[in-house]
């Protein structure tokens, strides 16, 4: 029962996602940058984890008065199911740009390795246990168990902030590379993958910090 309960809690723990800060750039031409109009854009196929990247990133942006819109509410679902041609994309450009928007900023999965990694067998240690026998006797399916392979997957996210200002060359603003190590959750994920950006953001003076 006790190794049971041991093993349960490792793969809880091995489960757990993380966001990691790769790296980070800054265009060092700008400086200042409060975008009247801002456009959230997620790549992805998976409507709902697109939905709740745009919607917390949105409110993150509005909570330091810089007014954000998702893309869902302007293009269609299947915005993101093919790729686009650089026509297209121009075209998509301007057509923002005579909506009004002056920034846009932009998350897409770069590449997705696949990981293994091999975790060694452990030994309890009894430090209550006066006698060995009964110590032995109560512990003995759990006093080593073997090693295992967890295997995992790391998706590198780059996160992009573009100047769509057609009166202004400087059009990159800032970009940043994001590891998203065995996501499990597409909310705790997509809230730890927000929480990271808006820190790095604040960090690299991009946005004011609350």
């Amino acid at each position: 029962m006790k190794k049971t309960i041991f093993v349960v809690l490792v793969l809880l723990l091995s489960a757990c996602s993380s966001v990691r800060v790769v790296d980070s750039w800054k265009n060092e031409e700008v400086l200042f940058f409060k975008p009247q109009k801002l456009m959230v854009l997620g790549v992805t196929q998976n409507l709902t984890a697109r939905k709740i990247f745009e919607e917390n990133l949105k409110k993150e942006f509005m909570k330091r008065n810089i007014i954000a819109y998702v893309s869902t509410e302007t293009f269609d679902a299947s915005f993101t199911d093919s790729q686009k041609t650089e026509a297209e994309i121009n075209t998509m450009v301007k057509g923002l740009s005579d909506e009004g928007f002056d920034a846009v900023i932009i998350s897409a999965v770069k590449g997705v390795d696949e990981k293994r990694n091999y975790n060694s067998g452990y030994y309890t240690v009894g430090y209550r246990w006066t006698r060995f026998g009964r110590y032995y006797y109560r512990f003995q399916d759990i006093y080593y168990d073997p090693g295992y392979y967890n295997e995992y997957k790391v998706y590198h996210v780059e996160t992009s902030i573009y100047n769509i200002n057609l009166d202004d060359n400087k059009s990159l603003v800032w970009v940043g590379a994001l590891d998203i190590i065995d996501p499990q959750s597409i909310n705790t994920t997509v809230n730890e993958y927000v929480s990271a950006i808006i820190a790095r953001l604040e960090r690299d003076r991009i946005i004011t910090k609350l």
